[in-house]
């Protein structure tokens, strides 16, 4: 086994603007089908793509495709059966997709590979590293560029590459529905105890009774379920739903 002496982290590298030290293994990460990487070791600094997949415990005579992000946010496609030099591309997180098809987009005139034929916004935004002041839109040529929540699965399979950019977020407050009424809040982030005013205004706090409440469509995650008193959830521009049920106790 590995001790973290013997490993050299490839990122760290990058970011010191180091060369990389001589060591038994280099950490890089790597995610599969999305974006939720994980770290593994790879004994050698110019691994094969083959080496990337089996040191992350996947098969490598399976049809993946194998992506690095690069430093400038590129994705470079990486062949299974040559080299990549990690000294040298500046290159620590890599993605792996189980498919026989590619599918090219631009964020940020970026240059992107995903290998599925829809890409979750939650992970264009990951991708963009933006702030909560700025939104990911689809770039419609001749059109109002389509704003898109994290929620939302863009098709990629259509005509053409798909461009998205980033630009400062148009929206002001968000729309949620409560118990069949749509009602306005000004952050993103809502509680227990407002929805509950939300669902009746006004009412006294009274202690024999209990407010139980349901979400879905809800923008963090789980994106559905139950929320407790004192609770939070993170809500979509317009659509996450809440139900929420007074009981009177005896």
């Amino acid at each position: 086994m590995n001790t973290n002496d013997d490993i050299d982290d490839v990122g760290q590298a990058v970011r010191e603007n180091r060369p990389l030290k001589s060591a038994q293994a280099y950490r890089i990460y790597l995610a599969r089908d999305g974006v939720e990487f994980q770290p593994i070791a790879v004994t050698d600094p110019i691994p094969t793509g083959r080496q990337i997949l089996s040191a992350a415990g996947l098969d490598d005579r399976a049809d993946f495709t194998l992506c690095a992000i690069r430093v400038s946010g590129d994705f470079e496609e990486v062949s299974l059966n040559e080299t990549f030099d990690l000294r040298g591309k500046g290159a620590e997180r890599f993605i792996a997709f189980r498919t026989d098809r590619n599918f090219k987009l631009t964020l940020n005139d970026r240059q992107l590979i995903w290998g599925q034929p829809t890409i979750p916004g939650a992970v264009l935004y990951a991708l963009s590293g933006i702030g909560e002041d700025q939104a990911v839109f689809l770039d419609v040529r001749g059109g109002s560029d389509r704003l898109i929540e994290p929620n939302d699965l863009v098709a990629l399979d259509g005509s053409g590459v798909e461009r998205f950019i980033t630009a400062p977020n148009p929206v002001q407050g968000y729309t949620i529905v409560v118990n069949a009424r749509e009602e306005s809040v000004s952050d993103k982030r809502v509680t227990f105890e407002q929805v509950v005013q939300l669902a009746f205004p006004g009412a006294p706090i009274e202690p024999n009774v209990r407010y139980s409440m349901t979400y879905r469509h809800a923008a963090s995650k789980p994106h559905a379920g139950e929320l407790a008193e004192g609770g939070s959830v993170e809500v979509n521009y317009k659509g996450t739903i809440f139900n929420v049920t007074k009981t009177v106790q005896s």
